[in-house]
């Protein structure tokens, strides 16, 4: 039987990012995540989130490995994984009040970046959240010289990938009835953006 997945970033960001959702999932019952990786996100923050339904999602590839970590914790508010695409997904329309995402954004091709924005914006009920945790430049600008690198280096194994703009991500949530109304800087040089979904936006 394969091992059970593990990242060791995913354990050592989980809390800061816990903490954000704490504050930000008050009130919010039904949570997607857009690309669970290993897992082990949703393991850590499930449990501490008892009053959330947590829904999994990735590409096949990474289902068996969700799957292992979910079957081990048992909790009941974790779901099994979606088979999850942005850019061909197909999921009902207002059946999320928060959509979390965790190191997508910078590997993913822009045209999938404003795919998972459509999505997002799609999914959510009005004034649902879009939580997206990551590196992030602003105004053109990195925060950190390790993020100006991490940029190159990812541009140099793949030239659409990159270290997204948030003035960029901002326009894309604009277009699709989201506007950010937080940002924290938690450890690590990254940061956890939160916009939500417009009372009136009309998909």
């Amino acid at each position: 039987m394969p091992e059970k997945p593990y990242a060791e970033y995913a354990q050592r960001n989980a809390l800061p990012i816990l903490e954000v959702l704490r504050h930000e999932l008050r009130g919010h019952t039904e949570v997607l995540e857009i690309g669970s990786g290993t897992g082990q996100h949703a393991i850590r923050f499930a449990a501490d989130l008892v009053h959330v339904q947590w829904q999994t999602s990735d590409v096949d590839e990474n289902h068996e490995g969700i799957s292992f970590w979910i079957a081990e914790a048992g909790l009941p508010n974790v779901r099994q994984p979606l088979s999850l695409d942005v850019t061909t997904a197909e999921v009902s329309d207002a059946s999320y009040d928060a959509v979390y995402s965790s190191n997508t954004a910078h590997i993913m091709s822009p045209g999938a970046v404003k795919a998972m924005f459509r999505l997002v914006g799609r999914v959510l009920r009005p004034d649902g959240l879009f939580i997206l945790y990551g590196p992030f430049r602003r105004a053109g600008r990195f925060n950190t010289q390790s993020n100006a690198d991490f940029d190159a280096d990812l541009r140099s194994r793949d030239p659409s990938m990159g270290i997204r703009d948030l003035d960029v991500l901002d326009i894309l949530g604009i277009e699709n009835g989201l506007r950010r109304v937080n940002l924290y800087a938690v450890p690590s040089n990254n940061f956890v953006a939160i916009w939500q979904k417009s009372q009136a936006s009309v998909q």
